[in-house]
């Protein structure tokens, strides 16, 4: 299988960011950033004391959780699209709209009802400073059927009028996140295809019938340098089996987890792990919004 990267590795900012790092043993050093990252989720919501951890690299800079339900932001999603289940076009159109906003405080704000009125949801949107998060990922604006939307039209705007479109676009796809992601864009026509990936990803917690939760994922830029790591380490032939090999592994080096991996799950992590590395290998500075508050707490 050729590898599905959402953007082009001549234009990753990430792809050398392990260049010259002595990393003997990348499927080990995985496996012991999870356990530690996750003894530190586990600490905090114990309420324990800062720092949770003698790494000083944990203690300085920011992570996502090892695992994603248990970060604030897809807790905001998986409320905010919670009871629709039966409803795919709904759904889907709720997803597409959070992956859109991608802010925690505004999903938290908002009930998906009002995703069905879109003159109080712009009105609602236009009274936060910011409706939507700037700094997670880029989202472009998108084309439609000749049209372009930007990223506040299309949150407000199209997907409620093409939700039926994408939910058979998507069930077309039998349940393949990459067929389902590739679809959509070809439509979207974005450089970055990130978001899409995203709300097609989160699908699976709520219909693992139209989206597999075993399905191969995309490579994100953020993901290549560490995949390519392990990649190679392991011999294999692309990500998606590098992916399967190390859901394999986790019975032999983390089988106390508290539930199996899934291919998001190694792509997600592997980004984690390549910031990490990165912080190791000095291409990485704990500066601005890289450098972890706990006063903000």
């Amino acid at each position: 299988m050729q590898e599905n990267n959402l953007m082009n590795k001549a234009n990753n900012p990430y792809a050398n960011a392990l260049d010259g790092l002595e990393l003997n043993d990348p499927v080990s050093a995985f496996f012991d950033f999870c356990r530690e990252r996750e003894k530190i989720r586990l600490a905090r919501e114990s309420g324990d004391a800062y720092p949770w951890t003698d790494d000083i690299i944990f203690q300085k800079g920011r992570f996502l959780n090892v695992f994603r339900e248990d970060d604030p932001g897809s807790k905001a999603i998986l409320s905010f699209a919670k009871d629709l289940e039966e409803d795919l076009p709904m759904l889907i159109h709720a997803l597409f709209f959070s992956r859109w906003c991608n802010k925690q405080k505004t999903l938290d704000t908002l009930s998906s009802d009002i995703l069905l009125e879109p003159k109080d949801l712009l009105l609602t949107l236009k009274s936060f400073d910011s409706w939507c998060n700037l700094t997670a990922y880029p989202v472009e604006p998108i084309h439609w059927e000749g049209k372009q939307y930007s990223r506040l039209d299309a949150a407000v705007q199209l997907f409620s009028e093409i939700k039926e479109s994408l939910a058979q676009i998507i069930i077309e796809s039998k349940g393949n996140v990459i067929k389902a992601t590739n679809s959509v864009n070809a439509l979207f026509k974005m450089k970055n295809d990130f978001p899409i990936f995203m709300a097609i990803i989160d699908l699976a917690w709520f219909r693992p019938d139209i989206i597999n939760p075993r399905s191969g994922v995309p490579t994100g830029i953020g993901a290549v340098a560490y995949l390519d790591r392990l990649q190679k380490y392991l011999e294999l032939r692309n990500h998606q089996e590098t992916c399967e090999k190390m859901i394999e592994l986790q019975k032999k080096y983390w089988p106390e987890a508290k539930r199996s991996f899934q291919p998001i799950d190694i792509e997600y992590l592997s980004c984690e792990c390549r910031k990490y590395y990165s912080y190791v290998n000095g291409t990485k500075l704990f500066e601005g919004k890289n450098l972890f508050n706990p006063v903000r707490l």
